[in-house]
């Protein structure tokens, strides 16, 4: 087979401890699955889950003990940072239940969810998609895959971030309003998932905006941490 010009590789994530990488199918989010964020962004309650996708070459892949860089983006004056748990999945399958979702997963890393909020906020008024505050070039920070067996326990994990030494967020993963089970059957019902997706499971309160020069820190206990610099 013959393309007419080189096909781009493919996007992918290193694993902890071994040599071969997870290669990138889709990125899918969730929206505002934390309370507390919920409410600083003017919504309450237990909402049905609602999910947006990034493209897969929109990570900014960082690996062990070093620090990534993701340059300021165009069009924007209000980069907010959302530190997330990732979930890799490692087997695919469509109605997935939730008390079978574990053995679906390969996975899991930190991640940044970052976003153009004056983009998206200005598409929300005027009842437009918001593809433009999410996914950009650069959008999604994310730092190596734990396999699942190593991760520890996951479901109840310290979740924070810092900017420039001064912690922003600060939760814990047990707060998820749909936690991963049940996040990847509500997915798995509108999507047949495969091996190599991402799921950002949404962010805790404390969003906030960030300038060129600042050094972003997230941790997911057990995961290790992320290191971003914005340039």
């Amino acid at each position: 087979m013959s393309f007419v010009f080189p096909p781009m590789p493919t996007v992918s994530v290193p694993v902890l401890g071994q040599p071969s990488q997870f290669p990138v199918h889709r990125i899918y989010c969730v929206g505002r699955n934390y309370e507390e964020h919920a409410k600083e962004m003017g919504f309450t309650g237990r909402e049905p889950p609602f999910f947006f996708l990034k493209p897969a070459d929109s990570l900014v892949v960082v690996e062990t003990g070093q620090t990534g860089q993701m340059p300021y983006p165009s069009l924007t004056q209000n980069l907010h940072h959302e530190i997330e748990l990732v979930v890799a999945i490692g087997k695919g399958g469509r109605n997935i239940l939730a008390a079978d979702a574990a053995q679906h997963i390969f996975g899991y890393a930190v991640g940044l969810d970052m976003t153009r909020r004056d983009l998206q906020n200005e598409m929300k008024k005027q009842g437009r998609p918001w593809c433009i505050g999410k996914a950009f070039d650069h959008s999604a920070p994310i730092g190596p895959i734990t396999p699942i067996g190593q991760a520890g326990d996951v479901n109840n994990a310290e979740i924070s971030l810092q900017v420039n030494g001064a912690k922003r967020q600060q939760s814990n993963v047990a707060k998820l309003i749909w936690n991963v089970a049940e996040t990847i059957a509500h997915l798995s019902a509108a999507w047949e998932l495969q091996p190599g997706d991402l799921i950002y499971t949404g962010t805790p309160e404390g969003v906030a905006a960030v300038v060129s020069g600042d050094l972003l820190e997230g941790e997911v206990a057990g995961l290790g941490s992320l290191k971003i610099l914005i340039k």
